[in-house]
């Protein structure tokens, strides 16, 4: 069984007991999230899809890790006129384990 779930502007395929990492959430570690934006449910050959979400189905999840993720380069070059920028960036994620998948 799996579902698609939007969450972060992104659409995600969870299964139970699957760790994602998902757009930064506020919580603490430990504590309990749900996806109410559940688009799509698979269960074998039973397939339920939303317009555009389903109704009454929910996705359990719990907050694993909060941190952030390896740090990207952002260079900007401009041959001949001498200009170079650099900059670091690290998004901040959220893992989570999903606990249940409920239709």
């Amino acid at each position: 069984m799996y579902a698609i779930v939007a969450t972060g502007g992104k659409q995600y395929k969870v299964r139970k007991g699957e760790v994602l990492r998902i757009e930064k959430i506020s919580g603490e570690v430990g504590s309990p999230v749900s996806f109410d934006q559940v688009l799509m449910v698979a269960d074998g050959d039973a397939v339920s899809i939303g317009q555009p979400a389903l109704d009454g189905a929910a996705v359990t999840a719990r907050i694993v890790e909060q941190g952030k993720a390896g740090k990207m380069i952002v260079f900007k070059y401009k041959r001949r006129k001498r200009y170079r920028r650099k900059q670091g960036h690290r998004q901040s994620f959220t893992a989570v384990k999903i606990d249940a998948i409920s239709v």
